[in-house]
């Protein structure tokens, strides 16, 4: 081997170690990446992608379980850079919000379902109005009041309060003085 090989046989290994020693910074110790995941969505306000379960599959997490709740999730999704997320676990730490964006945070970003993204995911979209028609909220009143009573002490029942028959009594009471 003459001297010009060694030399760029040197190069050649300085330029490796140069490239991984670069890279093992920038990946390890800065964490200048991206990060995409698929996180939870609010069908009621948000129009978010739909994963059904597979009535075929039997692999553990695709197969039905033939629970609403289980089989069918919202989800939308979210990308942040992976210096700027913490290292907690939001399965321990309900304060724990991975994929929060700070206000003006570069790289920083949540995807909603539309025409276009539904195509490259693969499924459908949810319609927050239709949503909401088909899976009424719980706390959403009918018009009929019920009486509240407290279970342990029944005497504390209060009949519901209409406004206008309390007016109507109110206003008797008046004319009767």
């Amino acid at each position: 081997m003459n001297k010009k090989d060694k030399i760029l046989i040197w190069v050649f290994v300085v330029l490796i170690a140069a490239s991984v020693g670069v890279t093992y910074w920038r990946i390890m110790i800065k964490r200048d990446y991206v990060i995409s995941s698929q996180i939870d969505c609010d069908p009621t306000t948000e129009k978010c992608f739909v994963w059904e379960c597979d009535p075929t599959s039997t692999v553990e997490g695709e197969a039905c379980t033939n629970d609403p709740e289980k089989d069918i999730w919202y989800y939308k999704l979210a990308e942040r850079n992976a210096s700027k997320i913490p290292l907690c676990d939001p399965a321990k730490d309900e304060t724990c919000l991975p994929f929060v964006c700070e206000e003006g945070e570069a790289d920083c970003s949540e995807t909603l379902c539309d025409e276009e993204t539904k195509i490259d995911q693969g499924v459908e979209c949810s319609d927050p109005v239709q949503y909401n028609m088909d899976n009424p909220s719980e706390e959403e009143s009918t018009g009929d009041e019920e009486a509240t009573c407290d279970s342990e002490d029944p005497t504390t029942c209060e009949a519901p309060v209409d406004e206008a028959d309390s007016a109507d009594t109110n206003s008797g009471e008046a004319e009767a003085l």
